[in-house]
């Protein structure tokens, strides 16, 4: 994950050595020869996905100009945005990143939980199936794709629910614990004092709040946000519909993988995404 940029362009080698050095650790190391078994624990995982992100990120930037209205990123990629639009520096919020992690990773051993996406049902009947449950709403990604999140038990009574009720179909996530439900909310103290003692500045560009779905431009709403951001619901079609309301017609996605271009299909198929993810992808446009 990330070779090929670091091999490629003198911008993501500079990211991923400039990561090995605030961790402490080789996470360049972990990206380009991890073990499933290590780049899946949520420890690492975060970290690798950030610096990835800001690596393909700078690589871009450097090679093909763009001015961008507004920023987003779902979940763990709000904060790659917020870095890009200078709210954080790269450092403090690798850092930041790494504590997050750690948090809901300790979060994750105190309260075991699990995360499922709900596929071709209203956000209505599961946000009701989610109250009789007791399992929590964690992301709204696109017309028929929610996530629900919580203990294992009930997950998978709201699971039972969901296809009783019409679901095509109810996926179990391969994540570590139930992030963005109340069973983070204890940890979200601890991310909140880490926040306070993180160095922030204004945005440069609009940041879109996972949390509110529009932009915040007040460093103190905007770590706030984030402490809601663990354990409410991510609100990623609410958040896209507020920037194509303000005549965004394109986007770039930057990082592992398509998810977000999949679900911008389910949310408007005719607005145009490029996924930049490895060096190809850069290339490609010059």
């Amino acid at each position: 994950m990330g070779k090929d940029l670091y091999e490629a362009f003198p911008e993501s080698k500079a990211i991923f050595e400039r990561a090995d050095k605030t961790l402490g650790f080789s996470i360049s190391g972990i990206c380009f020869n991890g073990q499933p078994e290590i780049i899946k624990q949520t420890i690492f995982s975060q970290p690798a996905i950030l610096t990835v992100t800001i690596a393909a990120y700078e690589a871009f930037k450097s090679r093909i100009e763009m001015k961008p209205s507004f920023m987003a990123g779902l979940s763990l990629g709000e904060y790659s945005a917020l870095i890009v639009s200078g709210v954080f520096t790269f450092e403090d919020g690798l850092r930041l990143v790494r504590r997050r992690a750690e948090i809901m990773e300790e979060a994750t051993l105190k309260h075991p939980g699990k995360m499922a996406a709900v596929l071709d049902l209203s956000f209505d009947k599961v946000n009701d199936i989610c109250l009789k449950s007791g399992t929590d709403v964690a992301n709204i990604n696109a017309p028929g794709q929610v996530i629900i999140s919580g203990k294992k038990d009930a997950v998978d009574r709201a699971r039972d629910l969901c296809l009783e009720s019409g679901a095509k179909r109810v996926i179990d996530l391969e994540v570590s614990g139930a992030f963005h439900s109340s069973l983070m909310f204890e940890a979200s103290g601890e991310l909140k004092q880490r926040l306070e003692k993180t160095p922030a500045s204004s945005p440069v560009i609009p940041v879109i709040s996972n949390y509110t779905a529009w932009p915040q431009f007040k460093v103190t709403q905007i770590k706030e946000n984030l402490v809601y951001q663990l354990y409410k619901p991510v609100k990623w079609e609410e958040s896209i519909r507020y920037m194509l309301s303000q005549g965004v017609t394109s986007f770039v996605e930057f990082g592992p993988g398509k998810v977000l271009k999949g679900l911008m299909r389910k949310i408007d198929p005719a607005v145009k995404v490029t996924s930049i993810e490895k060096k190809e992808d850069i290339l490609v446009l010059q």
